[in-house]
């Protein structure tokens, strides 16, 4: 077996624990009303202007992307994707079922929500899988192209967080900004373009 192939134990593995991880994040988000950034963010934008769920929001969203994912990164890529957006939908849903917090303060969420985030994003790229939607194409340009992940999302993020002026105060899109710094910075340090290939 090549160095950089998983095992359908491992992929499993990584994929059960990323979305946890991302789950957990998410929920921080959640909790204190922050942002986040990509397909994310504007599921929680679209969730704070309507009355759909996260989950439900962000299932939907990233159907069109896999149309997009299978032509370009090929049907294994597209379909541990597929299954990581529905975890993730699932597991953000129920988090909160099975997690009370008494008090949590918007920096320590944003901090260490962005990086839950990041390292479950970064689990899963490393297994050939993400959380759809614009990470499909950040996934495909660094493929293809060897742009940064990180540096793309980032500048996604940016578009997001300057949408979410008209849903949110300043102040909460101040906190969403160190979170998706925390979030990028893990990519943008950890993953290296070329080094892994979702087909």
């Amino acid at each position: 077996m090549p160095a950089n192939k998983h095992s359908l134990i491992e992929d499993v593995q990584a994929i059960v624990i990323a979305t946890l991880l991302a789950s957990l994040g998410i929920t921080l988000f959640k909790t204190t009303g922050l942002l986040i950034g990509g397909t994310a963010g504007l599921s929680f934008l679209g969730q704070y202007a309507t009355n759909f769920s996260f989950g439900e929001i962000f299932f939907m969203i990233n159907l069109p992307f896999y149309i997009l994912s299978y032509k370009q990164l090929g049907w294994r890529f597209t379909f541990k994707t597929f299954i990581a957006v529905l975890l993730l939908s699932v597991f953000v849903e129920f988090t909160p079922s099975f997690l009370t917090v008494s008090f949590l303060h918007p920096l320590y969420s944003a901090v260490v929500g962005g990086f839950l985030v990041g390292f479950g994003l970064l689990m899963l790229f490393r297994h050939g899988a993400s959380l759809g939607g614009l990470m499909i194409l950040a996934q495909f340009l660094s493929n293809k192209y060897k742009i940064s992940i990180g540096k793309f999302q980032m500048s996604v993020d940016f578009v997001v967080l300057l949408l979410a002026f008209f849903i949110v105060d300043w102040r909460s899109i101040v906190l969403s900004i160190i979170g998706a710094t925390a979030c990028n910075l893990t990519l943008v340090v950890n993953h290296k373009p070329g080094r892994y290939s979702g087909k």
